[in-house]
């Protein structure tokens, strides 16, 4: 049975840059164990929601509660065990290059935990294995595929077992059969680690196959314009916009 039990909630938020406004009055919840996609066209401000939920920016306006703890508002010591709780996977899987694919996953446990070196290690290895990638601890980020650092940015992010990661566009600059690789990695730490995902991206491939949750922003409106399942979405399209952006326009849009 999915738990529905609300993880994030976004109460009210509006975001933006001095006085230009991406979104305004967004509410939403992320459950436990979702694969949560923000969507929408260029420009929309997904991206600057990703950093909103991760408190890199703060909302102009409005609250973010993570595990109902109002995140915006709560202290540097409360947001840091927070942020500690989340992984983070950037578009270029953002390894530090003069350090090997081991020496990347074992920096968040070295600076977090008090674990041995040995423990550390094994836990490094242990990592690694979960993303496919047993046996490259010694390898260095030049020396593997562009999906390959993205596999090991993802086991730097499962590091410290995080209850939530964020994705950004996980899928750019990866070809077909390494974006699909990709995503069933993603759905199988999803289902058996009960991570809860929150995932920005603009294929549609991708958040129609993976997503569970998700939410819709319009650059037009500034505002969320479709809350729900993606695959909920392209079969009753609650607006044309939405229909035409999980259609990428193929067919003609009929209420």
């Amino acid at each position: 049975m999915k738990d529905t039990q609300a993880i994030i909630e976004a109460r009210h938020v509006t975001m933006g840059y001095g006085d230009y406004v991406l979104q305004k009055d967004m509410n939403f919840t992320v459950n436990k164990h979702d694969i949560f996609i923000i969507m929408g066209g260029s420009g929309c401000g997904k991206s600057s929601l990703l950093r909103l939920l991760t408190g890199l920016n703060q909302p102009l306006k409005g609250d973010i509660f993570v595990k109902g703890i109002n995140f915006t508002k709560a202290d540097s010591d409360v947001q840091k065990n927070i942020m500690i709780n989340n992984g983070i996977l950037y578009q270029s899987g953002a390894l530090f290059s003069s350090m090997t694919l081991a020496e990347n996953v074992a920096l968040p446990l070295q600076q977090y935990t008090d674990y041995s070196q040995q423990t550390i290690q094994e836990l490094v290895s242990l990592k690694l294995a979960l993303v496919g990638l047993a046996g490259f601890e010694s390898f260095y980020p030049s020396e593997i595929s562009g999906g390959m650092k993205k596999r090991a940015g993802l086991a730097r992010a499962l590091a410290l077992d995080p209850e939530i990661v964020y994705f950004d566009e996980p899928s750019a600059g990866l070809d077909p059969i390494s974006s699909k690789l990709l995503d069933d990695l993603m759905k199988n730490i999803n289902q058996s680690l009960g991570t809860t995902l929150v995932v920005v991206t603009h294929e549609l491939s991708s958040l129609l196959d993976i997503g569970t949750n998700g939410v819709f922003l319009d650059a037009e409106t500034k505002t969320i314009i479709a809350q729900g399942h993606p695959k909920d979405l392209l079969k009753n399209p609650p607006n044309e916009t939405v229909y035409e952006f999980l259609t990428r326009g193929k067919t003609e849009y009929v209420k």
